[in-house]
């Protein structure tokens, strides 16, 4: 009895196992029901012969060895260059060179970046791609600084074609020398040029060409400066020739700038012209105010030297001459002259009242003649003098012998001036007269300096204009 109960308790079990592993239909609908495996039936799994499947990339960088270039040992890869200038930051004379901000772009072939496709769109990459495979090795030539803009990310683009075509982008700021030429400053144009090269390759292994010729090269419509306007841009290339590595592909990029003169004009011209016009009005003060023309002489060069050394502040320190150097001295060489000019009046005004004092002194005025008689016999004296003498009275008066004797006198002194008038006359020496009359000198002088100065700008405006 026992044995046949336990066989029936196991009969029970097979069955109630059997009939749990059956597929059930699912009440209301037709699909089959797979049992839940149970806990018995898990033991029995091999985990570890299970294999996941993994994506494989399209791009197989890990698969090729990227430090050579594409088609190593093979003809030179060639590689085009566009560039699209945002802005010209900064020209600095004094450094001469000048700061742009630019995005360059590489175009080239490499088939180990291929990757099927059947949309044939490219796929985008920013800069962290670009540090596992190859890229051009372009670098400014004759740059001082340069960096690529990192922010808020590093300002990279790859982009890569399913048949291996890349282009590779970036955002540039590069200060750069530029040989500038100032003996027309600051009536001058300024030619620059960024030049781009591949540093290892030479022409045998990477040819740069610009890839659309002159439309290569786009700028901004918004690009202006302040004292300079923009009047073209252009692109060249040629050879570089170095003696220890060989030929290299240069690309330029040139632009001319030409100056904005409104700034100088206000800055310099214009102080340097009123300047010259101030000094001018020492001519029509009168002589004998030393301290008004001496002072206003003074002043003006003074000014002068400031405004000199101003210019040649803010500018480089060149072994030629500039031609704001030319206006500026030849200015300040009037303004100067201006002062001459009263030191030799007061000078000569001065010998003049000497040599009268001394007559004075010779031959004193004691005839006691009527005014209207000494006139008459002498018209070489002064109104001042021939009131002097009108003032004597009766009591002075001579008597008819001593007169004679100073008429006498009178009367040689006459003759002596008239006939050194009438020599001076014969000979042509008027320039004798101006210097023995003060008041001529500044005559001359209000015509002769304006004259010079109007004819010196003329000149200078259509040499250099």
């Amino acid at each position: 009895m026992p044995y046949l109960t336990k066989l029936i308790l196991f009969l029970f079990c097979l069955v109630v196992l059997v009939d749990s592993r059956k597929p059930r239909r699912k009440r209301g609908t037709g699909h089959l029901e797979m049992p839940k495996p149970s806990h018995l039936s898990k033991k029995n799994l091999d985990v570890t012969k299970m294999r996941k499947e993994e994506g494989r990339p399209l791009l197989r960088v890990e698969d090729h060895d990227f430090a050579m270039r594409p088609a190593f040992g093979g003809p030179a890869i060639p590689v085009g260059v566009d560039v699209q200038v945002e802005s010209l930051d900064s020209i600095s004379e004094v450094d001469m060179d000048f700061t742009m901000t630019l995005y360059l772009r590489h175009y080239w072939k490499d088939e180990r970046l291929s990757f099927p496709s059947t949309s044939n769109k490219s796929m985008t990459f920013d800069g962290r791609l670009v540090k596992k495979i190859w890229v051009p090795d372009v670098f400014f030539v004759h740059s001082k600084r340069s960096f690529t803009h990192d922010t808020t990310t590093e300002n990279i683009m790859l982009r890569v074609f399913p048949d291996g075509h890349v282009l590779y982008s970036m955002r540039i700021t590069v200060t750069a020398m530029c040989n500038m030429d100032f003996s027309h400053f600051p009536l001058d144009s300024q030619t620059c040029s960024l030049e781009l090269e591949s540093y290892a390759y030479t022409d045998e292994d990477l040819m740069l060409y610009w890839k659309n010729g002159d439309e290569s090269l786009k700028t901004d419509e918004k690009i202006s400066l302040s004292q300079f306007l923009i009047q073209k841009f252009h692109t060249t290339s040629r050879l570089a020739f170095y003696s220890s590595t060989g030929w290299y592909n240069r690309l330029y990029i040139n632009f001319t700038l030409r100056r904005h003169i409104f700034f100088f004009l206000l800055q310099t011209y214009f102080p340097a012209t009123l300047m010259v016009m101030l000094s001018w009005v020492s001519f029509w003060i009168d002589r004998r105010a030393v301290p008004a023309r001496v002072s206003l002489g003074i002043t003006t060069v003074l000014t002068m030297s400031t405004i000199i050394t101003g210019v040649n502040a803010s500018m480089p320190r060149v072994s030629y001459i500039k031609a704001v150097d030319i206006y500026l001295w030849v200015s300040f060489v009037f303004v100067f002259l201006s002062v001459l000019e009263y030191a030799a009046v007061n000078y000569l005004t001065t010998v003049q009242e000497r040599k009268e004092r001394k007559l004075r002194e010779k031959f004193p005025c004691e005839c006691g003649m009527l005014p209207s008689r000494t006139m008459m016999l002498d018209g070489s004296y002064s109104e001042s003098e021939a009131n002097s003498l009108a003032g004597y009275t009766r009591s002075h008066i001579l008597t008819e012998e001593e007169r004679q004797d100073k008429i006498v006198v009178h009367l040689a002194l006459s003759n002596e001036s008239s006939s050194a008038r009438k020599k001076g006359l014969l000979k042509g020496q008027m320039g004798l007269r101006i210097f023995q009359n003060t008041h001529a000198i500044d005559k001359y002088s209000r015509l002769i300096f304006p004259a010079s100065y109007i004819f010196f700008n003329l000149i200078y405006w259509s040499v250099f204009s």
